[in-house]
């Protein structure tokens, strides 16, 4: 195939990629794109399989859909939707409760004072903001800050479940009772759970439960058991060990 109608070919599937997914932020849920005569894949090149998946476009189509959320009783006291952000294509996600009120000011996830714990953490680990993507089981702020109910996690969290399964990582690092309790589907406490590995039931990627950040800024002994966890997720996704000292203080 000539330079030219590769060009061609690739302009085409990028315009009829960005169509469905256009008619997917209307509710569109099928399109037949061919007839039955076009059954030979090889005659779409290689561009087709090249850009059938475009993480950070989904993860674009995903919050149009959210829109100006009303699904839940959250969505009348917030004043963002705090959707998540980072690498659409990370190996680690790292999954908390809810907006606080910083966030809720920002639609930014965990820039308060436990967010900039959660920098120093990341920093630690030899990772950065860009590194990682970042996010939340329920997108708008709870009341004070209160735990999100059984409603709420169900409402928003398949925004959650979305999100996981289009970046896909192989490692979720789940901060705190309320994100282990809704990936894990468990009711055991973070106590119980945190230092081991799970699987993920639907992506399986490998989910560490750990201390939230919040909790550190309360208990200063808790630095110690999360830093160990956060090491056995390095090891797994070859970051190098390296020593505390003094990062997270």
């Amino acid at each position: 195939m000539g330079s030219d109608m590769q060009n061609e070919l690739t302009e085409v599937i990028r315009n009829l990629h960005s169509y469905i997914r256009l008619l997917s932020d209307f509710g569109v849920r099928s399109v037949r794109a061919f007839d039955d005569s076009c059954k030979d894949e090889e005659s779409l090149g290689d561009s087709a399989r090249e850009l059938s998946s475009d993480p950070e476009m989904e993860l674009q189509a995903l919050r149009s859909r959210i829109g100006q959320c009303s699904r839940c009783p959250l969505s009348t006291g917030r004043k963002s939707i705090v959707f998540g952000e980072g690498n659409a294509g990370a190996s680690l996600v790292l999954v908390g409760e809810g907006p606080g009120k910083e966030e809720d000011l920002t639609a930014k996830p965990f820039v308060g004072e436990a967010g900039r714990l959660l920098d120093k953490i990341l920093k630690a680990m030899g990772l950065d903001r860009g590194q990682v993507y970042i996010c939340n089981v329920v997108k708008c702020r709870p009341p004070k800050n209160r735990v999100p109910t059984e409603e709420e996690m169900s409402v928003c969290g398949r925004f959650l479940d979305e999100q996981l399964s289009i970046i896909r990582p192989r490692h979720i690092l789940a901060l705190g009772s309320t994100a282990t309790r809704y990936l894990l589907k468990t009711d055991k406490s973070i106590g119980k759970l945190r230092g081991r590995f799970f699987v993920h039931e639907s992506t399986g990627a490998r989910v560490m439960p750990t201390y939230h950040p919040a909790y550190l800024l309360r208990n200063e002994s808790a630095k110690r058991p999360v830093w160990a966890d956060v090491q056995q997720v390095m090891a797994e996704m070859d970051v190098p060990r390296r020593s505390l000292d003094h990062e997270t203080d």
